[in-house]
């Protein structure tokens, strides 16, 4: 039991790594990414983004600054039994303060979540610490009071609860 668990999170990990590094692209499964704006203001944004019927909502506030360009990437693999969501701000750093955030993935349990306050291309990823964000069943959100409003990349892998016949 405990050799499955371990394979699968392996597995798990080896698809968030593939994602990471080739948004878009086929890796054995279906992908999309999709360019949204996160706006500052400090009012409650929701971007929703979909795959073979699966759903992959981001919800954040934000303060300062303009505008920026983000990408949101949904994978599903094969046999629809992984369900991945990524968003990051291309450059690899906002410039915004998050008041708070949320991802969420319809229809799936969520096994591995990761959270970045960088994520520049040829520079090391700062990783957020455990205590910044709260995994949940479904979901992945800021925890209050110790989330330090810092946010460039946001990463949830959800296994399905795809049915074989």
């Amino acid at each position: 039991m405990a050799n499955a668990f371990i394979n699968n999170l392996a597995f798990s990990l080896v698809f968030v790594l593939l994602l990471a590094h080739f948004p878009g692209q086929a890796v054995g499964e279906q992908t999309k990414t999709t360019e949204f704006d996160v706006k500052p203001g400090g009012m409650l944004h929701t971007f929703t983004d979909y795959i073979g019927g699966y759903e992959c909502s981001f919800s954040f506030a934000a303060q300062g600054g303009t505008n920026e360009k983000w990408l949101m990437s949904v994978g599903l693999s094969d046999e629809d039994k992984l369900l991945s969501c990524s968003v990051w701000r291309p450059t690899g750093t906002s410039y915004l303060f998050f008041t708070q955030f949320k991802m969420e993935l319809k229809g799936t349990k969520i096994e591995y979540a990761n959270a970045s306050s960088q994520a520049r291309a040829g520079q090391k990823e700062v990783v957020l610490s455990a205590e910044e964000f709260t995994i949940g069943e479904s979901a992945v959100t800021h925890t209050e009071g110790k989330f330090k409003a810092q946010l460039a990349k946001l990463t949830a892998i959800g296994r399905t609860r795809h049915q074989e016949l």
